[in-house]
């Protein structure tokens, strides 16, 4: 999966292809999970990414979304017989999680005595946060948004799932996600202009 980082976009692994060989279904029946793994990981990445504008970020997402997926197979929903809005929400569950994490983290090294200095790696680091920057200040924008909406928009428009589907995952009629995505939208043209 690392030789595939930055190669495709979300739009290359389309919501509605036809997956060759058994559904996702049989494959969570049969507990071919290895199948489902293959057939979904970039998909997932290219979401834990556009949740987090960081690879290596999107890269632990992705596992600890497969491996919540394992220990959790017998929850699955399974939308339109696919099991990627399922990971999709998953995945944006568990990026909330390290968020409050980090941000419990960060607030406890603000706490700690200023020790001595450590070498500087900006030059190292900054290719890295340049490409990371927009798709930075769109997540600090879409945290602030209620939560109905961060996951109606984490969902539809991160992650590329249609409303039907996203309606399904969250439980909720098609035409309150497609509400929440129409205030989530003119709430982000908002916060976004306020920054520039």
């Amino acid at each position: 999966m690392q030789q595939s980082r930055g190669c495709r976009t979300p739009h290359d692994v389309k919501q509605g292809e036809q997956a060759v060989g058994p559904s996702d279904g049989e494959l969570w029946a049969d507990e071919a999970f290895t199948e489902l793994f293959e057939r979904h990981a970039e998909a997932v990445w290219n979401h834990a990414y556009r949740l987090t504008a960081s690879w290596t970020l999107a890269e632990d997402l992705t596992s600890m979304t497969f491996m919540t997926a394992w220990r959790r197979r017998h929850e699955l929903t399974l939308v339109r017989d696919s099991a990627r809005p399922w990971l999709y929400a998953v995945a944006g569950f568990l990026a909330r999680t390290e968020f409050r994490r980090a941000h419990r983290f960060h607030a406890l090294v603000a706490r700690l005595p200023v020790g001595r200095d450590v070498a500087d790696h900006a030059d190292h680091v900054a290719d890295q946060v340049d490409s990371d920057q927009g798709m930075s200040r769109v997540l600090l924008a879409v945290d602030r948004l209620p939560r109905a909406e961060q996951e109606a928009v984490r969902l539809c428009l991160l992650g590329d799932v249609p409303t039907a589907d996203a309606a399904a995952v969250l439980g909720v009629a098609e035409v309150t996600v497609r509400s929440r995505l129409s205030r989530a939208r003119a709430r982000l043209r908002e916060l976004l202009q306020d920054e520039v």
